[in-house]
């Protein structure tokens, strides 16, 4: 198994508009979309869109949406034995907005997900032995998270973390020194350092002070700004692919799925960095979360005339 992601499976409810309502306020949208969503679930999907052998460690509820979101993971061709279906929880929905611009406000409701335990992983230790690469996220209990990072380290896996959402306490020293590669963007990045990253130097800026309390590798996510590494390999800045931006929904899980892909196939990272940042910028060409991630040609294409 090259990537096993444990985390959040949601049931995405989107609607989309030419503007997102403010506090109070009702607004008319032109359509709605039902989908796969939650961190873990687009990312595994992401991932294995690119071709790659993926398994997912999570739950869903026993209810309709959990049976959806197991089809679509199905579909995707993400292995799904790690899932467990909870009898006692409902499935993680996330109720999303899209205005005009592709700007995205996202209420979560997390369910099964926040019942995820160290017996999930016992009943995925398999994969996670065998694992190349694993991807977390903050949509379950912090210590499982920890766990699984252990348990795939400990068989010289890549541990690969998204600190989204962005925990209002910030990340503790102990918890950053447990991953390969932290890979915050910019509203994180902020939430994590008191920096909100523009441009390169601020990304550098923002990568030091993690790096000074424990991280290893910090990624800065800057979207339109590029990206920006730091390291012990270095640092490394891929500039942005121009594309017509739609919907920034799943943009950054594609990044990371891009991410995890490429280093499983022993890629260095700044070759991995660009192929994670064209995965992302199509990401955000389409509407949808996991629907949006892009197939390997795709990529492939981009990077051959981006």
């Amino acid at each position: 198994m090259s990537i096993v992601v444990v985390g959040s499976i949601n049931l995405d409810i989107a609607s989309y508009g030419e503007k997102l309502p403010r506090p109070g306020e009702t607004v008319h949208s032109e359509r709605y979309a039902t989908g796969l969503g939650g961190k873990g679930a687009n990312q595994a999907a992401a991932a294995a869109r690119l071709g790659n052998t993926v398994a997912m460690i999570g739950r869903v509820g026993s209810d309709a949406f959990g049976e959806q979101a197991l089809a679509a993971l199905n579909g995707f061709g993400v292995e799904t034995d790690g899932v467990l279906r909870d009898p006692d929880g409902a499935t993680g929905i996330a109720i999303i907005g899209v205005d005009a611009r592709g700007e995205n406000a996202i209420s979560v409701v997390a369910g099964a997900n926040m019942a995820l335990d160290e017996t999930d992983l016992a009943r995925g230790s398999g994969a996670l032995g065998r694992c190349k690469v694993l991807l977390t996220q903050r949509e379950i209990p912090e210590p499982v998270t920890l766990a699984a990072c252990r348990q795939a380290r400990a068989a010289r896996a890549i541990a690969i973390h998204d600190p989204a959402p962005a925990p209002k306490a910030g990340l503790s020293d102990a918890m950053l020194r447990q991953f390969d590669l932290l890979t915050p963007n910019e509203g994180e990045c902020e939430a994590l350092t008191g920096i909100r990253p523009a441009n390169r130097g601020e990304a550098a800026r923002a990568a030091d002070l993690l790096i000074a309390r424990g991280a290893r590798t910090v990624v800065v996510k800057m979207g339109a700004n590029g990206v920006y590494a730091k390291g012990p390999a270095g640092e490394a800045f891929v500039p942005p692919f121009p594309v017509r931006s739609v919907d920034s929904v799943g943009a950054g899980d594609c990044f990371n799925a891009g991410l995890a892909d490429a280093l499983a196939r022993g890629s260095a990272l700044h070759a991995a960095l660009r192929f994670a940042a064209a995965c992302g910028a199509l990401a955000t060409t389409r509407y949808g979360a996991a629907a949006s991630a892009p197939a390997r040609a795709e990529v492939e294409a981009l990077l051959a005339h981006g």
